[in-house]
């Protein structure tokens, strides 16, 4: 028998057909409300859809579900997020709206909210928004989390397809009051990570001097190649290359270089040394060369007609008074 219950009378949130858990929140939270949630994300574009009812509030406390999210955070900024507080996808206007709308988000955690995080990651994956309004007691569970697209307050055909439940039951909503307690008021099991989060939500307003933004972005363009110079992987086998007269020749930067373009070819199949008139891009050059070489790759040299000779001096077959490299027998 088919069920009668109309879709707008349903207690499930889906961000689809049946509601979202942002427009459950917004239609709930009353000035002076206590609110307990659990989420696996906090970011301050969700903050910011529901900054009107937060604002009002008494206070709340965020307990997030996993600390891998934490552990991501990097106040110091100094290596990528493989999560990222501002959320993903997000429009150029709302990037250009981040500083404000991070201070306006920290302010608002300093005065009204407590966060904690599960220590151990993957041990809890529910997500609980509760809300307490003078007494009156509202609930629903499931799987939101508090973005801007798992609360479904974003664009709709970019929302997730979540399955929460609200609770209707007021045994059910106290019994889960006090389920939230016992987790948030055990020291084994959770930390205080409020002060981290407020951290990282600096970093995201305060100016930078310009000097900071030029290494920051040169360390974003080189970091890859900076992570393969610190494992010395590149060259750790290659003791015939790095006995090679060509190699030997090389000053530090221009081994720095030839190790880059190195990483860049067996990358991405390709590199482009573009260095200034007389910082040695031949020699940088030849040692990439003499590099495949000793993996047995054959090399070809383009170039123009009359520069033929500035290369094929250091064929070892030639023999060439003029080559200095005579021992590293290039092919």
């Amino acid at each position: 028998m088919a069920s009668t219950l109309k879709k707008s009378d349903s207690g499930i949130r889906d961000n689809r057909t049946r509601g979202s858990v942002g427009e459950f929140l917004k239609a709930t939270i009353k000035p002076g409300a206590h609110l307990s949630v659990v989420s696996a994300y906090f970011t301050i574009y969700a903050f910011h859809e529901l900054r009107v009812r937060l604002h009002a509030i008494a206070h709340m406390r965020f307990l997030f579900g996993e600390p891998r999210f934490l552990r991501s955070l990097d106040p110091k900024k100094t290596n990528k997020k493989s999560f990222n507080i501002e959320d993903q996808g997000l429009s150029l206007a709302d990037r250009l709206h981040q500083k404000p709308i991070a201070r306006e988000c920290a302010a608002w955690i300093e005065q009204k909210v407590e966060i904690r995080s599960i220590r151990q990651s993957n041990l809890l994956h529910g997500k609980m928004y509760h809300i307490d309004n003078h007494g009156v007691e509202k609930a629903i569970l499931g799987s939101s989390n508090f973005t801007v697209r798992g609360l479904g307050l974003g664009d709709a055909k970019r929302n997730n397809i979540e399955l929460n439940l609200e609770v209707d039951s007021t045994r059910d909503r106290n019994d889960l009051k006090d389920w939230f307690d016992e987790v948030w008021d055990d020291d084994a099991l959770v930390n205080d990570v409020k002060a981290e989060v407020l951290g990282y939500l600096r970093q995201l307003y305060q100016n930078h001097s310009p000097e900071f933004i030029y290494y920051k972005t040169l360390y974003h363009l080189f970091e890859q190649f900076i992570a393969a110079y610190q494992e010395g992987a590149l060259l750790a086998e290659q003791t015939q290359f790095t006995n090679s007269a060509i190699w030997q020749k090389l000053f530090t930067f221009q081994k720095d270089g030839v190790k880059g373009a190195i990483n860049k070819i067996l990358k991405h199949q390709g590199c482009i040394i573009a260095d200034s008139v007389g910082l040695g891009k031949t020699f940088e050059a030849l040692a990439i060369i003499k590099y495949f070489e000793t993996l047995n790759y054959r090399v070809l040299v383009l170039c123009p007609k009359k520069l033929r000779e500035n290369w094929t001096m250091y064929q070892g077959q030639n023999n060439s008074e003029l080559n200095e490299f005579i021992r590293d027998r290039f092919g």
